[in-house]
């Protein structure tokens, strides 16, 4: 009777680990096919458009931050105006100045416009070694705190990717940062 429930108790063990793997997997990834799509329109890397989901909800579309971004990718209600204006498309301008939420709860639309931003912010450090770290505190932090960050002397060259991340005054974007690069790099 012993070695029964021994057993059944280690056969359950078993099915609770695996279940809880299983689910893990899929949630990490139930996103992929609309992250590889609107990273390849926006001619982003899908592994880093993932690590920036990652760290910013895991994967949890109806996250809400304390700063009001909204979805996957922590999206503000401003830079969702500013992408509906972009698209010239009236109905999208209209319902992001009504309820941006709603808009920028939806995971696909989501994805869009924080690749949309992404790439916007990227032109910037696109010539330069490591671009991603710059993208990515940019995307964090805001594109002038990262224009200072990456500020270097007059005819120095440009900071490797770990300067620059040493630059990073604010110890929550550093790790925000550090954190995705370190995942997008596992992915690659």
């Amino acid at each position: 009777m012993m070695k029964r429930f021994a057993f059944f108790g280690f056969a359950l063990l078993i099915f609770i680990a695996a279940s809880i793997y299983l689910f893990n997997r899929y949630w990490i990834h139930r996103y992929d096919a609309l992250i590889a799509r609107q990273a390849s329109v926006y001619r982003l890397d899908p592994d880093l458009v993932w690590s920036v989901i990652y760290e910013e909800t895991y994967f949890s579309p109806w996250k809400i931050g304390e700063a009001h971004e909204v979805g996957l990718m922590q999206v503000t209600p401003p830079v969702g105006r500013e992408w509906a204006a972009e698209t010239g498309m009236r109905e999208l301008e209209r319902r992001m100045a009504e309820d941006p939420v709603a808009v920028l709860s939806d995971p696909e639309r989501n994805i869009q416009v924080g690749c949309w931003y992404l790439e916007k912010i990227s032109k910037d450090y696109r010539d330069l070694p490591d671009p991603e770290a710059r993208m990515v505190a940019a995307y964090n932090a805001g594109p002038s705190r990262a224009v200072e960050w990456n500020r270097t002397p007059p005819g120095a060259p440009p900071f490797t990717a770990k300067e620059f991340i040493a630059r990073i005054d604010i110890a929550s974007t550093r790790a925000y940062v550090s954190n995705i690069l370190a995942r997008y790099e596992a992915r690659r």
